[in-house]
């Protein structure tokens, strides 16, 4: 079955995210991760590229030991930063050996400073429907890509971002990834928005919670400072109580997913900080493990 044919027969299921370890000691935490997470039986587990497209070899390597040693799906990221056509080629072509067979396809931001301008290597790609396009051709199977609930920050508005994300799908991608919105309203309006343009493709919330101060400046970053007041306001009087702080911001997560399992989403996918303990609270909690692969420990979240 292909990760396509997956997400479309899923039923209330999971996907989950890693990062490459940059020690061994954190190394040994993530893998165990892995391996727990491993075991609710999730759709696919996508790993980073690192920001900027920094940890190429991490990625491969990551994505290769999980396909490898584990009964996980994994989908490597793939961006086209600081990369020429022939490099990025290369790097297919190691995940494909390694037995990935899925990747997802993004632009990728600047190194050092993501909001700065844009500029494709001078033998790279432009966009990342050139990359869906090329990772097809060296033999990937499936190919996932990146939809904006607000929009692309360099879109000028919602039909033009439209326009851009339905070509990635006329490019060959089979599937989406939402970026990551605490308003479950924006990702609704994006899949009824694709639903009426014809396009059927799966469409993939993201969902993390926010269970420390350290946490929210991660939301701020993969939401380009787009959360919402009412995140902030709920969480602002509890910065000086660890224990509070995580409650609440794992009670928002729940909230969120409830809301998006209303809605007829039937797969979420949850951002691990490579740490399994939330996600395993989140999976517990809202019902999310594949009963063939295990079970999952009784949340605490009440």
């Amino acid at each position: 079955m292909t990760l396509v044919e997956d997400l479309r027969a899923a039923r209330r299921r999971f996907s989950v995210e890693f990062s490459p370890a940059h020690d061994e000691a954190t190394a040994a935490r993530q893998w165990r991760a892995v391996e727990r997470l491993g075991a609710l039986g999730p759709v696919f587990a996508s790993v980073t590229y690192g920001a900027g497209g920094g940890d190429r070899a991490g990625t491969v390597e990551l994505a290769s030991r999980t396909a490898r040693e584990t009964p996980l799906r994994p989908v490597a990221h793939l961006t086209a930063v600081g990369q020429s056509a022939a490099q990025l080629a290369a790097v297919v072509d190691e995940l494909v050996e390694g037995g990935v067979r899925d990747v997802l396809a993004l632009r990728g931001d600047p190194h050092g400073d993501p909001r700065a301008p844009w500029e494709p290597h001078p033998e790279g790609l432009a966009h990342a429907d050139q990359l869906v396009r090329l990772a097809l051709a060296r033999g990937v199977e499936g190919v996932g890509v990146a939809a904006f609930p607000l929009g692309h920050p360099e879109s000028p508005d919602a039909d033009t971002d439209l326009r851009h994300l339905l070509g990635k799908f006329a490019a060959g991608a089979g599937f989406a990834i939402a970026q990551l919105t605490y308003d479950v309203e924006d990702f609704l309006r994006l899949r009824d928005r694709l639903a009426a343009a014809g396009c059927d493709a799966p469409l993939v919330p993201g969902l993390l919670p926010v269970t420390s101060p350290r946490v929210l400046e991660v939301t701020r970053r993969l939401t380009d400072g787009h959360e919402p007041s009412w995140l902030n306001q709920r969480l602002a009087p509890l910065l000086d109580d660890r224990g509070a702080f995580r409650e609440e911001g794992m009670r928002v997560a729940v909230e969120d997913g409830r809301r998006l399992l209303a809605e007829g989403v039937e797969v979420l996918h949850l951002y691990s900080l490579n740490a399994a303990s939330n996600v395993e609270a989140l999976v517990g909690e809202l019902g999310l493990a594949d009963a063939r692969e295990g079970t999952c420990r009784t949340p605490v979240v009440p």
